[in-house]
């Protein structure tokens, strides 16, 4: 009942369908405008499907310039398990790193990979294609929503998102699982970690000691986020910038990034990506509880703007909208992929 009456009171936990009620009218108000529902594939030209679904993430990283993201290699389904101990070995990624779906969903099935047998787990049980990451050595991670219309030189940021994780402190005496569940929004996720910690869950963590249990900042998984928005600087805006626009037909999206510090951040040095998302990026400065779903609504009724606007523009261009039956179809492929990926 604490559980629930904590949901009920913080929308951020609500659904995701409930949540957007408002914005499906708007939606299909500009539906309405541009004849098709499927506006948003003009948004990013170069992504798939606009990077609303069905969008490859390696096809993705590879429109970034290397330098700008993780050593990362693509990992067919039912590869022979000995091609992929062969891959890792020469692509330099060493353990631990990220194994996660090429084609995700909100964080469903991303997992932090210690050693060869959790590899060979992992990878009998995906049934979907999967990436090999190196892990980010920077302890920070950050959101940054980015929009330029293509008549435009430059872009612009227009929301960023800090992202705390899910870490304990020990006190010297409670169990993990007793820290857990001294927190709301940790406990929330109690059912997710003992089917990955077991046991450790009753380990003691001495006094003063942390322990990172979901080592990436997804709201979905514990995370708390924090809109840090009030930071967006012509500095900040021209690092982001410039790295945007090596993107080709890049747009509309939010980049999740990890940095070492915020000054070295300011000067474009020791940050990667961690992900770029397309049309299907929200402006995930709306989940600080600070915030009223009524901010939400008024930004997610903004950047939606931004997008259809974009894909207008592009359309005029020469970039086709999908036709309905193609639409429907990847949906229909999206909903395999997401039921996969959900229940890993």
């Amino acid at each position: 009942m604490k559980l629930f009456f904590h949901k009920l009171f913080h929308w951020e936990y609500w659904p995701f369908e409930i949540v957007y009620i408002p914005i499906y009218f708007l939606w299909a108000y500009y539906a309405l405008k541009a004849r098709t529902i499927f506006f948003f594939n003009a948004c990013n030209p170069s992504m798939e499907n606009g990077g609303f679904y069905m969008d490859s993430k390696i096809k993705i990283y590879d429109l970034i310039p290397k330098q700008f993201y993780p050593k990362t290699k693509f990992v067919k389904e039912k590869l022979p398990f000995d091609e992929v101990v062969s891959l890792l070995v020469n692509s330099g990624i060493n353990f631990p790193f990220i194994a996660k779906p090429d084609i995700g969903l909100r964080g469903s099935a991303v997992k932090k990979i210690d050693n060869v047998d959790e590899l060979k787990s992992y990878h009998f049980k995906a049934d979907f294609d999967y990436l090999i990451q190196d892990l980010i050595p920077y302890e920070n991670e950050i959101g940054i929503f980015y929009v330029r219309f293509p008549h435009e030189k430059h872009g612009r940021i227009t929301g960023i998102v800090a992202k705390e994780f899910l870490i304990v402190e020990g006190d010297g005496h409670s169990t993990i699982s007793a820290l857990l569940r001294a927190n709301p929004r940790y406990e929330i996720q109690m059912n997710a970690l003992k089917k990955e910690y077991g046991r450790h869950l009753k380990t003691v963590l001495a006094k003063g000691e942390k322990k990172n249990l979901v080592p990436y900042g997804n709201h979905a998984r514990g995370a708390k986020f924090l809109d840090y928005s009030h930071l967006i600087s012509p500095k900040l805006t021209k690092v982001i910038d410039e790295m945007c626009l090596q993107v080709p037909e890049f747009y509309f999206g939010r980049m999740d990034l990890m940095y070492n510090s915020w000054e070295e951040l300011l000067r474009g040095k020791n940050f990667s990506v961690v992900e770029l998302n397309g049309a299907a990026s929200e402006p995930t400065h709306i989940y600080d509880p600070k915030h009223s779903l009524f901010f939400a609504w008024k930004e997610l009724a903004r950047h939606i703007g931004y997008m259809f606007h974009i894909s207008v523009e592009n359309h005029k261009r020469g970039f086709p909208y999908l036709s309905h039956k193609v639409g429907m179809e990847q949906y229909r492929m999206h909903l395999e992929q997401s039921n996969k990926i959900v229940h890993f």
